[in-house]
């Protein structure tokens, strides 16, 4: 999904704070070392080059891998109840240290942990793509996460300290915007490719040149910036956040395995969970300089709306893994058949962000919110009713689109939202809330709905596996698509509690003034 933020507006004022905020701008001090608007860089557009290559691996990354996974669940022998733990473990890691990276990248130096992060990311790749079992795979797709958490801040803070004159900045983010909505459709594609024609671990394997190269470009082409001022980071909060997200989503593993012979270790692992996330909340109250202040999430509009924003993630992430299955292993479709299955989807979502600008202009942003998740919810409802005689055209198009759109208008209202009326201090940090309610709920909503599928498929095969467990007889296909049924289900249901939300604790009915325009809008949902 594609990340959202909000640079600093041209000609405004930096401050002491923002320094410590996940900035994506510079400070006085960070300005006289960059070339000013009338000496700019000669390397900027290089510059600009080499950043969007790495940004479009990391977009790449989350929609080759998402087409593969089938094929790597079979050759890995990877349990049903274990299988979203490929898509989790990135997103898992990436939304939970987010905040951190940014943080790291202002005072540690912006072009070295940019490629500290390519270089991380060129192994890791390597180790999952040689993973001999599961749990190898999960391990470097969490790792690749971790340096995605630095790489993806580091990258727009760079663009904005390159590029100091107001016009050029402006068509440096059209550009990185442009690779983060189209990125995820050319991932579908280049996935399916990699995997029918090559071998799955190709799917990681091209993650390895692709980091070299910019890594290599990088050295002359960036110049290196940092923030001044202290170096403080909230080493404890995102421990606790990223520990307890863990808990949770291992919670939901362990429910899926069976709860009737994993429930201790299920209401253990809930109970890890809450304590943590509620040690987290603690300890951002008393930090000195914390991860995320609280003061962000405290605002009504902007606390309802980052909710919603985790549950549609959670909808939406979940939906995809499992129309994933579907296409592959009920329709029978190869990898590249399938990434192309996917292409209105993300062609839907581009659609709506770029068609329904002028909605949120007339209207405000409540009433394309709400208007988007209703029509989102409408779609996977949709899809919730497929059975045997389903085809592509007939029961899996017409709901992928009208999910796509609904979502591609939630998206787009969104920042609106979360950005109007928030401090200069908190702009940094609060657009990269956005983005990390997305991951977070990409990490939980294929969990849930796996655990789900999980239940839903056991109850329909009740009465069916012998006593050591094994099939009487072979899984009707109907079991499957019961399953699967309850898992758009479910989705559907998180888009309509996100809605419900909406409607009650957002109240801005008119577009806000104050809204930063710099932010990038939208979402690829190819992730």
């Amino acid at each position: 999904m594609r990340p959202v933020f909000a640079p600093r507006q041209p000609g405004s004022r930096p401050d002491p704070v923002t320094r410590k905020d996940l900035s994506m701008t510079t400070d006085s001090s960070t300005t006289a070392r960059q070339p000013g608007a009338r000496d700019p860089d000669p390397r900027r557009w290089a510059a600009l080059t080499v950043i969007s290559l790495a940004t479009l691996m990391v977009v790449l990354d989350a929609s080759v891998v998402n087409i593969a996974l089938p094929h790597a669940q079979r050759e890995l022998g990877i349990a049903d109840a274990d299988r979203q733990w490929m898509v989790t473990a990135y997103t898992l890691a990436f939304g939970g240290l987010l905040l951190l990276g940014g943080r790291i990248a202002d005072f540690a130096g912006r072009k070295r942990v940019f490629l500290i992060g390519l270089v991380g990311f060129a192994a890791v790749s390597v180790l999952g793509g040689l993973a001999p079992n599961g749990l190898t795979l999960f391990a470097a797709r969490a790792l690749q996460g971790v340096f995605a958490a630095l790489l993806a801040p580091a990258a727009l803070s760079l663009i904005s300290v390159t590029f100091t004159d107001p016009r050029e900045r402006a068509k440096a983010f059209g550009v990185y915007g442009a690779l983060q909505g189209g990125g995820g459709a050319v991932g579908l594609i280049l996935g399916g490719v990699l995997t029918q024609y090559a071998d799955w671990r190709w799917c990681l394997f091209i993650n390895t040149p692709i980091a070299l190269v910019a890594a290599l470009a990088a050295v002359p082409a960036i110049r290196a910036s940092r923030a001044e001022g202290g170096r403080h980071y909230d080493i404890p909060g995102a421990v606790l956040v990223t520990g307890g997200l863990i808990a949770l989503v291992y919670g939901f593993t362990e429910a899926a395995e069976g709860a009737g012979r994993h429930i201790g270790a299920v209401l253990a692992l809930l109970a890890a969970a809450v304590v943590l996330l509620v040690a987290f909340v603690a300890v951002e109250r008393r930090a000195a300089h914390p991860l995320l202040p609280l003061r962000v999430v405290r605002h009504r509009d902007r606390a309802g709306s980052l909710l919603a924003s985790l549950l549609t993630g959670a909808g939406m992430f979940g939906m995809l893994l499992f129309l994933t299955y579907y296409l592959q292993v009920d329709l029978g479709y190869t990898p590249l058949r399938a990434g192309l299955a996917f292409l209105p989807f993300s062609g839907g979502i581009v659609a709506a962000s770029v068609l329904g600008a002028g909605l949120v202009t007339r209207l405000g942003p409540k009433v394309p919110m709400v208007g988007g998740i209703a029509v989102a919810a409408a779609g996977m409802l949709w899809l919730a009713t497929l059975n045997g005689s389903s085809t592509y055209l007939a029961g899996i198009l017409g709901p992928q689109i009208l999910t796509a759109l609904g979502l591609g208008l939630f998206f787009l209202a969104l920042p609106t939202i979360v950005l109007s009326s928030v401090e200069s201090r908190d702009a940094g940090v609060a657009s990269a809330t956005i983005n990390t309610t997305q991951q977070i709920g990409g990490a939980l909503g294929p969990a849930l709905l796996n655990t789900l599928y999980i239940a839903a498929l056991n109850s329909a095969l009740a009465g069916r596996r012998s006593a050591s467990g094994q099939w009487i007889q072979a899984v009707p296909a109907d079991s499957y698509l019961h399953g699967y049924r309850t898992a758009f289900l479910a989705a559907g249901g998180l888009f309509v509690l996100a809605l419900l939300i909406v409607a009650v604790m957002v109240t801005r009915s008119a577009a806000s003034t104050g809204a930063s325009t710099g932010a990038s809008t939208g979402a690829s949902g190819t992730r």
